[in-house]
């Protein structure tokens, strides 16, 4: 019979991908049993995707300095993470440039409703909305977000890539994801 875990590597081998990072440790319960938790890394090395509260998140989007891309996840969500680590590598291809953070949509379901999440995982792309017209007017006004795309499924880094350049850089269309 196959367990848990055997199911998630069988899933990630078959859709070849790098979550083999994914890994298991040991945790024993109060009662004496075994679980499983599946962590992202061991290390302690910052990470180029922060995870964001609510309350982080209406500040990002009142402060703009850079293009945003928002992961809202689950920690439950099998193909969220299948995507984390392609989600954690274009972050830091894009560092600088553009803004990776990750929503926990179960630590953070009001949040999670007012984006209007309804599938995991959704990435959303963010700019800032620039108002044509009176420059005075322009600056005057509160910086806003406009959403470039959503979408909902997980994607590997070089469709997150080619979505940014797309969206954030005028870059092309890309074809296929």
């Amino acid at each position: 019979m196959l367990n848990t875990f055997s199911v998630i590597l069988a899933t990630m081998y078959l859709c070849g991908t790098n979550a083999f990072m994914l890994l298991p440790s040991k945790v024993t319960s109060a009662h004496g049993h075994y679980r499983y938790n599946l962590s992202l890394s061991t290390s302690t090395e910052e990470k180029a995707a922060q995870e964001v509260n609510g309350e982080d998140l209406e500040l990002m989007l009142t402060e703009w300095d850079t293009p945003l891309v928002v992961d809202a996840y689950a920690t439950w969500c099998g193909p969220c993470l299948l995507m984390a680590p392609e989600f954690e590598a274009a972050a830091n291809d894009l560092k600088g440039k553009v803004r990776f953070v990750k929503l926990d949509t179960d630590k953070e379901p009001e949040m999670a409703g007012r984006l209007n999440v309804m599938g995991l995982p959704t990435l959303l792309f963010l700019d800032q909305f620039r108002p044509e017209g009176d420059a005075e007017q322009v600056e005057d006004s509160q910086p806003q977000a406009v959403l470039k795309d959503r979408i909902e499924g997980a994607l590997r880094k070089d469709s997150i890539l080619a979505l940014c350049d797309y969206h954030f850089f005028g870059g092309p269309k890309p074809e296929q994801l």
